[in-house]
């Protein structure tokens, strides 16, 4: 249940740059924003952006998911593995942007039919994304200096092949490297100390 827990949080953090473009798209300011004297101007604020607050309310959830997935890679346990053959495939940030996150900002935000077309379409687009192995690919990550890899890896217990390196740090070969295992083939890395 926590290599799901985790999926589902790379997901909502690969969503990050669609919630910040959906704020910009659909905040709606009053005419007069210094001229704001009651509780009911406040609700009437708020009642004209609960998009932005929604999408806010998951911009900040995706900073938790990647704080808790920096937390966690500080606590791994595992014994480090030697890599034994690296491949960058950044462009596979690019691609999840491209196919994935841009179209999406095409919606009519005024429509409650595409609205619940697109929360349709997040939940199944998400569901994929987990059960393909996917989670990987992440735009926001890759805004936040994080790499891709495919390697090799000599471990404890054997060799493992085309598995998936997620790394701050460039991995280079014949590195060592901390993990935590997301998936059979996808690893969270740093160096070894």
């Amino acid at each position: 249940m926590n290599d799901n827990f985790r999926k589902i949080n790379l997901y909502i953090l690969s969503l990050g740059l669609l919630f910040a473009f959906f704020i910009i798209i659909t905040i709606k300011f009053p005419d007069d924003c210094f001229n704001i004297k009651d509780l009911e101007d406040w609700k009437d604020i708020l009642l004209s952006n609960i998009i932005p607050i929604i999408c806010l309310v998951m911009l900040s959830y995706s900073l938790f998911a990647y704080k808790k997935f920096e937390f966690d890679l500080k606590g791994t346990t595992s014994i480090p593995f030697e890599v034994t053959k690296v491949e960058s495939i950044n462009y596979e940030h690019l691609t999840f942007l491209a196919t994935y996150i841009i179209p999406l900002i095409s919606f009519d935000f005024g429509s409650i039919r595409q609205m619940i077309v697109l929360g349709v379409l997040l939940i199944v687009m998400g569901v994929i994304y987990i059960k393909t192995d996917l989670f990987y690919a992440n735009p926001s990550l890759a805004l936040l200096g994080f790499f891709i890899y495919k390697a090799n890896g000599s471990f404890k217990n054997g060799d493992r092949e085309n598995i998936v390196i997620i790394s701050r740090e460039k991995i280079i070969l014949g590195q060592k490297v901390s993990y935590i295992k997301l998936d059979d083939r996808i690893y969270y890395a740093k160096g070894a100390n």
